[in-house]
């Protein structure tokens, strides 16, 4: 079993910085690949960014490219996302995910261990 738990997330205002930190347990984190996703108030959940196990290969959604940065450290077995230049959008809570698969994907049906969430809110 793995169990993932989410930290950093806050208050921000627009244009501000957060830093999310996704902590896991369980001998499974390395190999495979890791995401986040968000979900705001009445809608669904989306892919935000990927990241394979060696960190070699990443994927972002247009919405956040240029400015999050996702990035892990597997010794530590934690997955962070540095958020930047923020914008009220960005309000959502925030999950972290395991993937069945070690090269990064939006698919959210390919993650098999989620986090309860952290809420990010961006005020304007």
């Amino acid at each position: 079993q793995v169990q993932l738990v989410e930290s950093g997330g806050g208050l921000a205002q627009a244009g501000g910085s957060l830093r999310l930190s996704c902590a896991a347990s369980g001998s499974i984190f390395s190999p495979n690949a890791m995401g986040w996703f968000r979900q705001a108030p009445g809608k669904e959940r989306e892919f935000v960014a990927a990241i394979s196990r060696s960190g070699s290969s990443i994927v972002y959604a247009d919405s956040v490219k240029g400015r999050f940065t996702i990035s892990r450290d597997n010794a530590k077995h934690t997955v962070y996302l540095q958020m930047n230049s923020l914008k009220p959008e960005d309000t959502a809570t925030y999950y972290c995910a395991l993937s069945r698969a070690a090269v990064p994907e939006a698919r959210a049906t390919l993650y098999m261990y989620w986090g309860q969430g952290t809420q990010v809110t961006v005020s304007s």
